[in-house]
Order: structure tokens, then sequence, then C-alpha cells
């Protein structure tokens, strides 16, 4: 569906010409009359009411096949950015999202110049993924100058906005204690992903029940059970953490549960686990899928009852210990092979909290890499500058090490660079992990072999795994593959007809 947003001005729906009687059809009904839309969402203000209704009526009245809708932006001053913003963004956000393709559209020919300037950052920021359609008044029209022109933000560079990483996002109000915690843990971002997994977080914190994170190698699990901790009203210093990962096997059960002396060769002395430790707070246990399936059974116990048994202990005790896991692995493939219980993986899993990928949420790429750019700096004598264009490729990338990967990226190429301000080629990227053997995977060039039959086949396969990971939905699934929706719209359907 191909949706036209724009705010209604005064010069909506008709505008005054040269004569006074005579007059001139305005911006909206000039853009629809060059271009075609399934719909058209009015922006309209307390000050654009009565030109946002007779819009509306006049397009029915002449584009009759058009949807037109009418969405109330309570601005009382046009010209204050955050209010703009925030009313732009819960517009956008109240469009209902059709079957097919969506395809967005913004016309900054009606509204105030600061309405224009917040459409520009929403969409150069990746927040609304549209296209900017610029209407001229008709005397301006030529044949080098036509009545409608496309901006395309992705061809060009723009001041970027500095972010203050302490200060709430003008649409997104915390509680103060939330508000506090995410300012002290540094959590930068305002996508509508990470806003519901803090918002969950902070409804989960207050309750004794486990929580389970889900999210990639990156993606922060640690600080949000460290939030989670920090509303919980345990005691701030009693959070224990511990990488299941690094436990060796036969230790496993001594570091957790802890031992009695002479429970095993080498058991000299009482050892407190890691449970006892944290009685009274959290223990987080990160990489949840490598814990020894001999672990998991005495860890599903204490979930159950609070009862620990100690290694060579006669008679177990109590603790009271809030236990948040971490997972970057599939337990659901863990589950289907026996190697992690699905008892277990239920108790855990009362709350549940996935945290989103960086790519999944790139309008929060330049704030979070100029919070990172901060701290960098003050390990600097001389302080680096990131130019827009840097700021731009930054948000281009993959990150597949999430905000842990943007760190690195950032860290390396602060260091290793003699400028003060660092413009996109001055970024110094690691390679992928894998990338040696995945060169090595491609075919040999030989007698009878197609390159154009081989990307075929590649990018046939690229787009099925992108729908798959998109569940279907087109339109995700080009922001995945970086291409517009028409292109994977024309590419599936050419293929259907094959």
């Amino acid at each position: 569906m191909r949706t036209l947003l724009t705010f209604t001005g005064f010069q909506d729906p008709f505008a005054k010409g040269p004569l006074a009687e005579n007059e001139q059809a305005g911006p909206i009904l000039s853009l629809l009359s060059a271009r075609q839309f399934e719909r058209v969402a009015l922006l309209s203000t307390p000050n654009t009411t009565q030109h946002s209704r007779d819009t509306r009526d006049a397009i029915q009245q002449r584009y009759p096949q058009v949807s037109t809708e009418l969405i109330d932006v309570p601005l009382t001053d046009p010209t204050d950015y955050a209010a703009i913003t925030k009313g732009v963004r819960a517009a956008f956000r109240s469009l209902p999202k059709s079957d097919g393709v969506d395809e967005y559209f913004v016309s900054v020919a009606s509204g105030t110049p600061q309405m224009h300037a917040v459409w520009i950052l929403l969409i150069a920021s990746g927040d609304i993924p549209a296209r900017v359609l610029h209407v001229r008044p008709p005397r301006f029209v030529s044949r080098e100058r036509p009545l409608v022109s496309e901006i395309d933000l992705t061809a060009a560079t723009f001041p970027t906005v500095r972010w203050d990483v302490a200060r709430p996002t003008p649409d997104y109000a915390p509680s103060k204690e939330l508000g506090e915690v995410i300012r002290m843990l540094g959590i930068v971002g305002d996508h509508p992903s990470l806003l519901k997994a803090l918002d969950t977080a902070a409804a989960l914190a207050t309750s004794d029940a486990p929580v389970l994170l889900a999210g990639g190698t990156g993606t922060g699990k640690e600080l949000f059970a460290r939030l989670i901790h920090g509303l919980s009203g345990r005691p701030v210093e009693r959070f224990v953490p511990l990488n299941c990962a690094a436990l060796p096997r036969e230790l496993a059960e001594s570091v957790l549960f802890g031992h009695k002396r002479g429970a095993f060769t080498g058991a000299v002395n009482d050892q407190l686990g890691k449970f006892d430790l944290a009685d009274g707070g959290t223990l987080f246990l990160d990489e949840l899928g490598e814990l020894p399936s001999e672990s998991q059974g005495k860890l599903l116990r204490i979930l159950e009852d609070g009862i620990l048994d100690p290694l060579g202990a006669k008679k177990g005790h109590r603790v009271n210990v809030r236990v948040i896991a971490a997972t970057n692995t599939d337990l659901s493939r863990a589950i289907k092979e026996k190697k992690f219980r699905e008892d277990l993986y239920y108790r855990l899993s009362v709350g549940q909290i996935r945290l989103p990928a960086l790519r999944e949420r790139r309008g929060d790429i330049p704030k979070i890499a100029l919070g990172i750019l901060d701290r960098i700096n003050a390990t600097l004598r001389h302080p680096k500058k990131l130019t827009p264009g840097a700021l731009v490729k930054l948000q281009g990338l993959p990150w597949l090490g999430n905000v842990r990967d943007l760190e690195n990226a950032l860290e390396r190429s602060a260091l290793l660079s003699k400028k003060e301000v660092l413009d996109a080629e001055d970024m110094v990227l690691a390679d992928p992990p894998g990338e040696d053997e995945a060169v090595s995977n491609h075919p040999e060039p030989q007698p009878g072999f197609s390159i154009e039959d081989y990307l075929k086949d590649a990018r046939r396969n690229l787009v099925d795994r992108a729908l798959d990971l998109a569940n279907g939905n087109r339109s995700k699934a080009a922001r995945l593959l970086g291409i517009t929706p028409q292109a994977l719209h024309k590419f599936v359907g050419k293929r259907q007809r094959t």
C-alpha cells in the first residue's frame, strides 16, 4: 500500500492565485494530481483543523478511490521540535499496516519549517522508512524543474543531532526510578523494540519470578539483568554474575552450589557457592545454554522450593535468590537434542524478554555511537569527533556483534587514526568471524561454470532466508536485504511466474 503522510497547511486544500477570485490546488492536491496513492494520512494541528477537514473532503471528492485519514497532532506550538517529533512518531505508529508491501512517502510542502526538519531527521535516522516528496508552486514548474521531486536521503549526509544520553527521549517518559537506572547503566535508544523490552523489565523487576533474557552476543543482556536487579528492591551490591560457558564441567556444581570439606578429592575446606553468595540478591546466569546437564536438575529444584544442597552436606538450607538467566542460543533446539531440560526452560521463562539486535534498531546507532565515543574520549589526550558521513556508514553496517561490536570498532578507529575528526573511510572494521572459511566455500571457476547461474542461486537463497527471518513479512525482509520493498516484491513475483 502506497501511503502519503503530510501535515496540512494554510495553503490546503486550495491556495489563492494571482487574482483573488482564482483559486489553485494547494500542495497536497497538486501532489495527488501527479502521484498515485492508496492512502493519505493528514496530520492535523489545532490551528489547521478546518483546513484538514476541507482537504479530506476535497480528496474524497476528486479521488474517491483514495482512503483518507485525519490524525490529530495536539501541538500548542508548531515550532516546538520535541513536541513535533513526539507527534509525528505517534502518528506513524498509529497507522494500521496492510497485509502486503507498505510504502511510505512524506510531503514537505505543507506545514512549518520545523515540521519539515523533523520529517527529514526521522527519515534520515531510519525511524520512519519513507521517501521525501517536494511539490513546487506551479509558477516554478518547468522541464528542468518538474512539479514533484523525490529526495533520496540515503545518498546524502545531514548534520547529526547531538543526543544527551542522560535525557529521556521526547516521546518516552519512564518512571523516575527507571530513568535513573537507565542513565546509571548507560542504556541508550528509543526504538519501540528497546522501549518494549525496558517496560517489560520494569514490570517484572519487583517480583521474585525468574527471568530469561534472549538475545545475540553484545545486545546488553547483563545490562538488563542489572537494570532488573536495580529496580527489584534487593541490596544493590548483592548482584552475582556467572558465565556458565566458563564453568569446568567437573567443578560446575561446586561453583554453583558450594561444597563441604571432604565432599570430593581436593575439597580441603568448606566452600560457599554462587547461590549462597547471592542470598538475598540476584544471581545472573549468563550463557545458560552451556550449563552442564548434571547441574540443571539441581538448579530446577532450587527454583521450585528454594532449598540449596551443597555437595557433601547432610542437609540442605533455604536461600532467597532471584535468578536471571540469559542465552544467545536456541534453547528449543537444545531441548530437542536433549542438551537442555524442557522443565527447566519453562521454569526459567516465567518472565521472558527478547533484546533486539542492533541492526533491528538502526535509528539508535548514531546516539549509541556518540555515547560510546564520549566514554572513549575520556581516556584520550586528544578527543575524537565523528562526521555525519561516519555516522551514516556506521548506521548501515550489520553489526553481527551488536553494541559490543560497534564499541570495539569505534575504539579501534579512535586509537589507530591520527585525525581528530573521523570520516567514513577512517572507520577501522574487523573482518567478520569465519570470513576465510566463507571465501573458501565459493566454487572454483572452471570450464562450464556460469557466474550468472551462481549469483542467481545466491540471490534466491538470500531472499528465502530473509523472508524466513522476517516470518514472511516482505517489508521487513527487504530491510534485512538492504533493498526496496518494490524490488523484493518484483523478484518474488517474477520467481512465482516462472
